[in-house]
């Protein structure tokens, strides 16, 4: 007799769209850390490695998108074909993951395309550069489930060009910092999405930083200074949003 789903311990499914090796691989290292999965029960795709094979989201407990070097906010006639493929198979995956409300977390990029599936407004207005900042959760935020064991104020790793400006309608705000309005937000009751990164810890954004020293996110030259800022940084709560993720869902 073949097992159902529901019989199974399924995997969580990684969605990653970072077309350089080490930091694809230093992403999922983050993500098996901070959700404490084993390998086996987190499948990684690598989005801008070819298209999306077929998904059937029944057999995974839920999807998380990872961040990466891609902004929903760029002119459609400055996408790339990869840029364009990569945005249709993500808005098809979220047409069933929020018609079904199915769980589902995005990190950084997954606010930007997770907010304009939705009808918010994402665009550059509140952009923020490599650093920590103090993120506070709304009064939703605190009885949130995700939040659970996340004290009110924290400190987390930010580093975008875009963020969602205007919340898309329905959704509801959980997190905030004073230089970005919308740093966390749920629609229906099990799809999430946060501009910080729960993934990052001191030696990740470090390793993250090196990386992406050429990707316009600072000049090159100062990289040792950026460093410099963010090595004193206590970013110890965010990655309790990537446990109760699991442990809610696995």
């Amino acid at each position: 007799m073949r097992s159902s789903p529901a019989d199974l311990v399924r995997p969580f499914l990684l969605l990653s769209s970072r077309p350089e090796d080490e930091a694809a691989d230093e992403e999922y290292a983050s993500f098996l850390r901070f959700t404490g999965l084993p390998a086996e029960r987190l499948r990684r795709i690598r989005l801008e490695a070819g298209p999306l094979p077929p998904i059937d989201l029944d057999d995974h407990a839920g999807v998380i998108l990872g961040g990466g070097p891609l902004n929903s906010s760029d002119a459609e006639d400055e996408k790339s074909p990869v840029q364009l493929r990569v945005e249709r198979e993500i808005g098809g995956l979220l047409d069933e993951v929020v018609a079904r409300d199915l769980p589902f977390f995005g990190a950084c990029y997954g606010i930007g395309t997770l907010g304009t599936h939705q009808g918010g407004v994402v665009d550059r207005t509140y952009g923020e550069p490599v650093s920590a900042v103090e993120v506070t959760l709304t009064p939703e935020g605190r009885v949130d489930p995700l939040l659970a064991g996340v004290p009110d104020r924290f400190e987390a790793f930010v580093g975008h060009k875009e963020a969602c400006r205007v919340l898309p309608p329905g959704a509801v705000l959980l997190a905030s910092s004073s230089t970005c309005p919308v740093q966390m937000f749920r629609v229906g009751t099990n799809v999430y999405a946060t501009q910080f990164h729960p993934e990052l810890d001191v030696p990740g954004i470090v390793r993250r930083v090196r990386i992406y020293q050429h990707a316009g996110y600072f000049p090159p030259s100062e990289v040792e200074a950026v460093i410099a800022r963010l090595t004193p940084a206590v970013v110890t709560h965010p990655p309790r949003v990537l446990a109760n993720f699991v442990a809610r869902y696995g």
